[in-house]
């Protein structure tokens, strides 16, 4: 019971300081629509934002943070219309379940389900089967990459490009440099993501009785990381996740993998998208977008100021 309240409180109040930060600023011009994937009885909720023009436009299929227990579509509209307009693309947010209701191996299942859903039908939005990237932030990035270690063995050629932001990517047994530098924060703490994993993990069918680490769920840790797609990731300076972030993008890169690493010196986790549209908001939606173009080899447009 405990847990269940303090699950609901942090929901409630993550979902309630999203609105206030973005309050008056939001991207109101973009068009959303609210569908659901279906595919071996599972249904997952899914928000399309569409940029104004004509297509047919490329596709960001991203998954939320939230340390796989928080976050949902509400919290993440803001920002997920922001990246719309920047981007000049489809976004399709992905309402996983989450723990502790659904534990481990829940939310990638979804989300490999949600990725099968847009290459067969987003064409019928003004969509590009052929040019899907994966995006997500802390846990929502976990799961991007996850999900696109996923796809290159069961839907290879289909996703060109990944987006990590600020990634969840190993346990936090027995800790980084920088879980001990920042285990208070500011913004996320060591004990929180601790909270996370556990409640992410316990009871998960998917692994053995004192497991913590699986491919799916600690990609670092994942044997074969070659032949995945290209990557952009994100890491800020006062993060407990700041170096399995750095860690992980590394081993892309001896595995063979195009990656860009950018570390935002002196960013706090959360500093995309949940603190609202401030300068440095700005900043990494900025080098985003501009990763996207190259990759798409697509000139990036900028934004209608709201």
């Amino acid at each position: 019971m405990k847990n269940t309240i303090k699950t609901a409180v942090f929901r409630s109040y993550i979902k309630g300081s999203a609105r206030l930060a973005w309050l008056g600023k939001v991207a109101k011009h973009i068009t959303s629509l609210d569908l659901v994937a279906e595919q071996e009885q599972r249904r997952i909720p899914l928000r399309l934002y569409l940029p104004p023009g004509d297509g047919p436009f490329p596709v960001v299929v991203y998954f939320h943070g939230g340390g796989w227990v928080i976050g949902d579509l509400a919290t993440y509209d803001p920002m997920c219309r922001d990246l719309c307009d920047r981007s000049d693309t489809i976004v399709v947010a992905v309402d996983y379940r989450r723990a502790p209701e659904y534990p481990f191996p829940a939310a990638p299942e979804d989300c490999l389900t949600a990725l099968t859903w847009v290459a067969e039908h987003i064409g019928l939005y003004g969509g590009r089967a052929d040019s899907i990237v994966l995006a997500g932030d802390s846990a929502g990035g976990n799961l991007a990459a996850v999900t696109a270690i996923q796809a290159r063995d069961q839907l290879p050629g289909l996703v060109k490009g990944q987006v990590l932001i600020y990634p969840v990517t190993d346990h936090y047994e027995p800790g980084t440099d920088s879980y001990i530098e920042n285990a208070k924060g500011p913004v996320l703490t060591r004990p929180i993501m601790m909270w996370f994993w556990d409640s992410y993990l316990a009871n998960s069918s998917a692994l053995k009785a004192g497991e913590h680490r699986h491919p799916l769920a600690t990609p670092l840790t994942a044997d074969d990381l070659s032949m995945l797609p290209p990557a952009l990731v994100i890491t800020a300076e006062r993060d407990p996740l700041r170096d399995e972030g750095i860690a992980y993008a590394c081993r892309l890169e001896e595995q063979g993998v195009a990656v860009t690493q950018s570390l935002y010196h002196g960013a706090s986790h959360g500093f995309i998208g949940l603190q609202g549209p401030t300068r440095r908001h700005k900043e990494g939606m900025m080098e985003i977008c501009a990763w996207l173009a190259a990759l798409f080899g697509r000139q990036a447009e900028p934004p209608i100021e709201v």
